[in-house]
């Protein structure tokens, strides 16, 4: 009984009670405008930072390393001796070169003068008086003919005249064959005499050549960034001693998705900022886009020509390569931080809020992104008031209250 009165009691109490109404929520943004303005039009993409050039240098010879010239870190000049490997048996090889080139070109000269002023002159001289007494015993032939015609000498003398001129044909074919056999003979030796002139000159220029290739010479201007090999090791045509790299000029080499590649030119203005050091950009040109594309990955590669004498760029770090490739005019604009993007994509919304202070989502399309704006290609007019900060998690249809103006 006495539960049934305190229930009834309880529903009196109710009854006569009143509802508080619900504390109207406020909440403080920062507010801004949307607004029209150029920007420039850009692809971004990862990338990584490459020397202009780089070489492993290994040497051309087997032979110990006798001293180092540079170590890693050091900066060197084009043609500078980096390393000397022990070289002795090379000069000892360049020495005997030398010397057997001397006694074939002394023995060419001996040949050369030996034997043409005597055997040859001699032969000429032979030869000379054989072809007079041929032109003598032809006269005197063809005369005692023309007589023996006329019946004034017998054909005894005829027959005289025949056989001389016989014996000076003869006589003269000797001396030609002669002179022609003494003529070939002398330059077959003189053929001879120089080509082993050219052969010594061929050693001593191998035996030089090895002797340079003792010396690890800098193909450019660098910077030797490893060391593989100290003195007292075994330098060998399959193992580098150094790895050198030309740092004046860098080369940031990007993949561009190929759907984004006919937008590229060469000489189109790029830069590239590192990853783990913000603020930190380094401008350049395009100068090379690869007409193969990537088949896994359907990129084109596309490199970024940067100079690199004061921005200090080291090789192998990791960034964002950045390409401009044009300007859109008169865009709308809004912060960054107004426009919040759904994962992976360029789509995303704003709060917007109206002339009574009430916030409304809106759904945007972005476009590019650039010195802390973002352009929207849909979804935002010039002028709009919008939450710049503070609408993470803002509720649609919500009222706010500007807490400092946007500058």
């Amino acid at each position: 009984m006495k539960r049934l009165w305190l229930l009834f009691a309880m529903l009196l109490v109710g009854c006569g009670a009143k509802e508080e109404p619900p504390v109207k929520t406020v909440v403080a943004v920062k507010l801004g405008r949307s607004e029209l303005a150029d920007i420039v039009l850009t692809v971004r993409v990862p990338a990584t930072m490459f020397p202009k050039e780089q070489a492993n240098i290994s040497a051309r010879i087997t032979a110990p390393i006798r001293t180092l010239n540079v170590r890693k870190g050091d900066n060197i000049s084009r043609g500078q001796v980096l390393a000397e490997l022990e070289n002795r048996d090379t000069v000892a090889q360049k020495q005997e070169a030398a010397a057997a080139l001397a006694d074939a070109q002394a023995n060419l000269q001996k040949t050369r003068a030996g034997t043409l002023p005597t055997d040859i002159e001699r032969a000429r001289g032979q030869f000379a008086t054989a072809e007079a007494a041929l032109k003598q015993a032809q006269k005197i032939y063809d005369r005692r003919s023309e007589l023996f015609k006329q019946g004034a000498i017998p054909n005894k003398d005829l027959l005289t005249a025949e056989t001389d001129l016989a014996q000076a044909r003869t006589a003269y074919e000797v001396a030609r064959k002669s002179l022609e056999l003494i003529q070939n003979q002398s330059q077959g030796d003189i053929t001879i005499a120089q080509s082993r002139v050219d052969q010594a000159k061929a050693r001593l220029a191998l035996a030089e050549a090895q002797l340079q290739y003792s010396d690890l010479r800098s193909p450019f201007a660098g910077t030797v960034t490893e060391q593989f090999q100290y003195p007292g090791d075994m330098a060998k045509p399959d193992t580098p001693t150094f790895t050198l790299m030309d740092l004046s000029t860098v080369i940031a080499r990007g993949q561009v998705p190929e759907s984004e590649t006919g937008k590229l030119r060469a000489g189109q203005l790029c830069s590239f900022a590192p990853t783990d050091a913000a603020g930190i950009a380094a401008s350049g040109r395009v100068t090379v886009i690869n007409r193969a594309v990537d088949t896994a990955r359907r990129t084109v590669e596309v490199w970024c020509e940067i100079p690199n004498s004061r921005t200090k760029m080291r090789s192998g770090i990791f960034g964002t390569l950045t390409v401009s490739i044009g300007t859109a005019s008169q865009s709308v604009v809004v912060p960054q931080s107004a426009v919040q993007f759904d994962e992976g994509t360029r789509n995303g919304f704003v709060m917007m809020v109206d002339d009574k202070r009430i916030a409304h989502k809106r759904e945007v399309e972005g476009g590019e992104i650039a010195d802390g704006k973002v352009q929207i290609l849909r979804g935002l007019k010039a002028g709009e008031v919008v939450v710049i900060e503070g609408g993470y998690g803002l509720p649609d249809g919500a009222e706010v209250k500007a807490v400092e103006a946007a500058k």
